[in-house]
């Protein structure tokens, strides 16, 4: 190998690895769940977007409009939803129990349970593990 190559693969490794830092500070999940704001919010769906994030899992995001205050709310990967039967729709209400944070400046919920039309969607535990993913044991 000559030493041109050798340059570019540490270059490469080096931009995959603090790609991989920032990406991974961007990313909304269990080591972002702060039980110690969790809040609950009630309101009308007003967006459901479905969002590709790295590799090519889709997640789903609602967009709910409370007495005072628009979310993005975070719900979890799409094929998670699905299998719990729940489907979303605007003007939907609903009732989210979640962790306030704020992404690039708006005010966001990651959603733990999801309340509408008296069911409930659990999505994480009181810790704010994802329960698709084996909870605390996948997480760790």
């Amino acid at each position: 190998m000559n030493f041109r190559r050798l340059g570019i693969l540490i270059a490469s490794v080096f931009t995959v690895a603090v790609l991989g830092v920032v990406v991974t500070h961007g990313q909304m999940g269990p080591r972002h769940y702060d039980p110690s704001t969790e809040t609950t919010v009630q309101g009308s769906v007003t967006a459901v977007n479905t969002v590709t994030g790295m590799r090519r899992w889709t997640g789903l995001h609602l967009t709910v409009q409370s007495a005072d205050q628009k979310y993005d709310v975070h719900v979890g990967p799409s094929t998670y939803v699905d299998s719990s039967g729940f489907k979303f729709a605007e003007g939907d209400q609903v009732e989210v129990v979640g962790s306030k944070v704020d992404v690039n400046g708006a005010p966001a919920l990651i959603a733990r349970e999801i309340r509408k039309d008296g069911k409930v969607l659990s999505l994480r535990d009181k810790q704010g593990f994802p329960l698709w993913s084996g909870g605390r044991r996948m997480a760790q």
